[in-house]
């Protein structure tokens, strides 16, 4: 796992909890985000990271996420590991 690939994986994280309401709605409550700061933190280091941590300590929707993506969740805590430490 690169760098890039963990980034791309966090990008693909986000844009499938931005078309699950439920998902999305949770995320946004933890974090203490609004659409508008998500939105605008989306591309960064630290957006990538809590989406991973968000999927990873959430394991209906890391679950979910990996099937309609068709990875493994252990590519989630290889790409967390990437980016920045332990998932």
């Amino acid at each position: 796992m690169n760098t890039e690939n963990a980034e791309i994986l966090a990008l693909q994280g986000l844009g499938w909890l931005a078309g699950d309401e439920d998902g999305l709605q949770r995320f946004l409550s933890l974090s203490g985000l609004d659409v508008g700061s998500l939105r605008a933190q989306a591309g960064t280091s630290d957006m990538h990271v809590a989406v991973l941590d968000f999927l990873l300590g959430h394991e209906d929707l890391l679950l979910r996420f990996c099937e309609a993506q068709e990875v493994e969740p252990r590519d989630l805590h290889l790409a967390r590991h990437r980016l920045g430490g332990e998932a």
